[in-house]
């Protein structure tokens, strides 16, 4: 994320809150490239790329988790207009759930790897497509937020980009568990349980993507 972040809010007034919302909101977004790269190193079996970047995904969820809690602390000292909180609390807690989800596919991905599982290639690439269109869904969310302020109609612009994705995204899901059982006598059950959470997740945080962008939405009809 640039540094011009959230213009709409701090147009209103400058404050400790807004710094660290600002640096959870781009450490969440994050999350999600470093979940590409896992993936993308996966496809290529190269476990110590995929190791590296789910340590930097969950060191960046800790992060997240306690910079939200701060931004919580702050919130409650009333230092902004009581609609700007809420406004404020929402973003936060929405990207906050969808960090969560990227978490909980990285965790799969670990699983996957130290098991040492045998993964057809044709799994593993799908799984990489969709994390390619989750950065982007991800990319233009944090492109409608910091144009928000700016030019709302920019950012009702972007908010398409991300539901367009998110489409994408859903169809992909349901092609890779078609994939899944016409790979079914190549991939062991407990495999196939760990790899539909995985993709699950994925699109789990892809809808959380949506449901924020369309939150975004709102505040930029609410800007015009």
């Amino acid at each position: 994320m640039s540094e011009r972040l959230l213009p709409w809010f701090e147009k209103r007034r400058k404050s400790k809150t807004l710094v660290l919302a600002q640096q959870q909101m781009m450490k969440a977004i994050d999350t999600v490239s470093e979940l590409e790269k896992a993936l993308s190193a996966f496809s290529k079996g190269n476990k110590e790329e995929v190791e590296r970047s789910i340590e930097r995904l969950f060191q960046e969820e800790v992060e997240i988790d306690e910079l939200r809690r701060a931004v919580y602390e702050e919130l409650t000292k009333g230092e902004l207009p009581p609609k700007y909180r809420e406004d404020l609390k929402s973003l936060v807690g929405r990207l906050d759930r969808m960090a969560d989800h990227i978490k909980d596919a990285a965790r799969s991905i670990k699983i996957l790897v130290e098991s040492e599982s045998t993964i057809p290639k044709e799994i593993l690439d799908a799984n990489h497509q969709i994390a390619k269109n989750l950065v982007e869904c991800a990319r233009h969310l944090n492109m409608s937020i910091e144009t928000l302020g700016a030019n709302p109609s920019q950012a009702r612009e972007y908010i398409l980009k991300v539901d367009s994705y998110e489409d994408v995204i859903d169809e992909q899901h349901l092609q890779l568990k078609i994939l899944f059982i016409k790979k079914a006598e190549r991939v062991n059950a407990p495999t196939l349980m760990i790899l539909k959470d995985l993709v699950d997740t994925m699109e789990q945080a892809a809808d959380v993507c949506a449901d924020t962008a369309d939150y975004v939405r709102t505040l930029a009809i609410a800007e015009t």
